[in-house]
């Protein structure tokens, strides 16, 4: 299994070259974002197991939420309550005042990464289909089933938050990027390609439903109850 992924989200170049290696060398990969345009760019592309947003970052920390349930943990200058307290409510699961230990950091790492993924699984089983989302690959009834990047970005985002649903605007600026915020014909588009490739009939979808008007949800058709569609 690989190493698990850590997006640093901080517009300070010393804070990245400082966090970088110190992660790397307790065994994670990280990937790192100065902006929240690309931290959202690279949450959908890397599907990082753990965000550290900087404190100015609530506003990441909450559009971040919409779609994403892995760990955030805000690193600030600031330890005013008040802020803490707005980070914890835009979804923020830890927060770490500078200056700080890199001892401090990487046991609050420890602890998070702990409580989100008990079985370390990076497969996700939705009836016929799996998702494997380390190897980037999908299979249905256990055949492979051939995506192209955005398809299996749009896919496994779906399959992470299984079941819930995703509005238009969280997935653009997921797979896409912000500024795709109001192209929802890209995904008219995808949602037909992928149910070509992964329903028994896509004119009936059985796994990717639409939500008229607001967005789509991916489920189990095993587990929906009578009168579902």
């Amino acid at each position: 299994m690989s190493a698990p992924v850590i997006l640093i989200v901080d517009d300070e170049p010393q804070i990245l070259r400082a966090l970088e290696p110190s992660l790397r060398g307790a065994g994670y990969e990280v990937a790192t974002a100065t902006t929240a345009a690309e931290a959202h760019t690279q949450a959908a592309s890397r599907l990082p197991d753990l965000v550290l947003p900087d404190g100015s970052g609530i506003d990441v920390c909450r559009e971040l939420r919409r779609w994403y349930e892995a760990p955030v943990i805000v690193l600030s200058a600031v330890g005013e309550e008040r802020l803490k307290i707005q980070a914890l409510d835009a979804g923020a699961d830890d927060y770490v005042t500078k200056p700080f230990s890199v001892d401090e950091l990487l046991a609050r790492l420890r602890a998070a990464l702990r409580r989100s993924v008990p079985d370390g699984s990076p497969v996700i089983e939705i009836g016929e289909l799996t998702v494997d989302l380390e190897r980037h690959l999908v299979s249905k009834g256990g055949a492979i089933v051939s995506l192209t990047p955005h398809e299996f970005a749009f896919l496994s985002l779906l399959a992470r938050n299984q079941g819930k649903l995703l509005t238009h605007s969280a997935i653009l600026q997921a797979v896409w990027g912000p500024a795709y915020g109001d192209e929802s014909h890209y995904l008219h588009v995808y949602a037909s390609q992928l149910r070509r490739k992964l329903e028994p009939d896509p004119r009936r979808p059985r796994y990717l439903l639409t939500e008229p008007g607001a967005g789509y949800r991916l489920v189990n058709p095993e587990s929906r109850t009578v009168g579902e569609s």
